[in-house]
């Protein structure tokens, strides 16, 4: 017979200690070592490419090709595996697996206020606390060295991200789970305490994020034709409109996306038809993956746009080789990748897209509401000090999202003060962001 005590939750106590005894298996000063034997960057890139759409690689080497930080972000997969290769914490936590500084941005909220938050769940999974924060520390770093900062600027940045995220987890593991679900960030209060040339940098974006709203965007992406129908408008190779069978088949496979969808939604819904598909290239590292913008109009010529988006599977899995819970690894079996991106999304921002859903057909898919208030802030245009507010806005919003699991206060005992910890991965980091400098060098030359 089961001893009920045994599945008892365990206490905030329990998961300090548990958190502190872990540093036998995995010294903190360990986290700092960075494996790089028996690497192939380039064929980790160049196997990503074969499941891709064959015309649209050259644009993403292209895009990755811009500079060292544009490298970065398209190279999530290559990271995972280095982690893989390298001593771990062994403390897994819902984790989104592509946390760089880019993937912060504002979006608004069902109830129309403008959050800060996440906003790349393609990659997310679960996987050790650490892989996360090295993620967007190295992101700091060459984000740092690519705008032209003085080391000590960069290093400090760095520095407060790693800081500001034990204080933050801590703060959090504090409060009851219920108090850590409700919390989020809006746009202002979380980017808020710098100075005046950070205030006006923060006030700009959020204006700016304010004004890309679906109606911005129709007005931006579509047109009317003779026949009076709504169609977008074609910018190869960005923009491609897509041949019949293809635009039919999404469309139809939006009516099982419905199925994943609430109630509320799918009701909203039956107010619009489709007008119009056509595929839309996306980001840097996803170019060449399938997505799809669609037009769906109302009775009196509203307009609501949705993106389709293939998902394939979580490089964490993939190169990291993280091994998956019971549920996912069971969600995933039966109804796909994009229910796993769908699932990790929500865990993991405070708010998010009410639109979210999936499908399954000859690939997975997940689904959401295309561009709703959403921006984000440009590393280029700050300051040193408005930064480095930035990169602690991030380390706080992904202490938050990581404190939804419940090995959170292993995390939190196992950082301690976080004077061993801030040193371990700000060192990793920066070694990161050397080597990552050294692959798009040879990315480059290949390319």
């Amino acid at each position: 017979m089961v001893n009920p005590a045994s599945l008892a939750p365990a206490s905030t106590a329990r998961r300090l200690e548990a958190g502190t005894a872990a540093r036998k298996n995995t010294p903190r000063r360990r986290l700092a070592d960075l494996v790089v034997d028996g690497r192939d960057p380039l064929g980790i890139l160049a196997a990503q490419n074969a499941t891709r759409v064959a015309d649209l690689v050259p644009l993403r080497r292209e895009r990755m090709s811009a500079n060292a930080f544009a490298f970065y972000r398209g190279t999530a997969a290559l990271m995972a595996a280095d982690l893989a290769a390298g001593p771990s914490s062994g403390i897994l936590v819902a984790s989104c697996g592509d946390a760089h500084v880019s993937n912060f941005g504002f979006y608004a909220s069902p109830q129309r206020t403008l959050v800060f938050d996440l906003n790349d769940f393609d990659e997310a999974a679960w996987a050790p606390w650490e892989w996360d924060l090295k993620r967007l520390v190295a992101s700091i770093v060459i984000a740092g060295q690519s705008t032209g900062r003085d080391e000590a600027a960069t290093t400090s940045a760095a520095r407060g991200a790693v800081r500001h995220y034990a204080t933050a987890l801590r703060q959090g593991t504090a409060a009851a789970p219920l108090a850590r679900y409700y919390q989020h960030f809006d746009a202002a209060g979380g980017l808020s305490g710098g100075s005046k040339a950070s205030r006006r940098v923060l006030n700009r974006a959020i204006a700016d994020a304010s004004r890309r709203t679906t109606e911005q965007a129709a007005r931006k992406l579509t047109r009317v034709d003779a026949e009076g129908r709504v169609r977008f408008i074609e910018t190869p190779p960005t923009m491609t409109v897509l041949d019949p069978d293809v635009a039919a088949s999404v469309s139809d496979a939006l009516a099982a996306y419905l199925e994943t969808t609430r109630a509320d939604i799918r009701l909203l819904l039956k107010h619009y038809e489709m007008a119009d598909t056509v595929r839309r290239v996306v980001g840097v590292g996803s170019v060449g993956t399938r997505c799809y913008l669609s037009a769906l109009v109302d009775g009196d010529g509203s307009m609501l746009l949705m993106q389709t988006k293939e998902a394939g599977r979580s490089v964490l899995i993939d190169h990291g080789r993280c091994a998956q819970p019971p549920d996912l690894d069971g969600l995933i079996r039966a109804r796909g990748q994009g229910a796993r991106v769908v699932a990790m999304q929500r865990i993991l921002q405070g708010v998010s897209d009410p639109f979210l859903g999936f499908f399954r057909g000859e690939r997975d898919y997940y689904v959401r509401q295309f561009r709703d208030m959403k921006g984000g802030i440009d590393a280029e245009v700050l300051d040193d000090e408005s930064f480095a507010l930035y990169a602690r806005a991030c380390a706080a919003v992904l202490a938050r999202a990581h404190g939804q699991s419940p090995s959170a206060g292993e995390v939190v005992g196992y950082i301690g003060d976080g004077r061993i910890v801030t040193d371990a991965i700000v060192a990793w980091s920066q070694a990161y962001a050397d080597l990552s400098r050294q692959d798009f060098t040879a990315f480059a030359a290949e390319a």
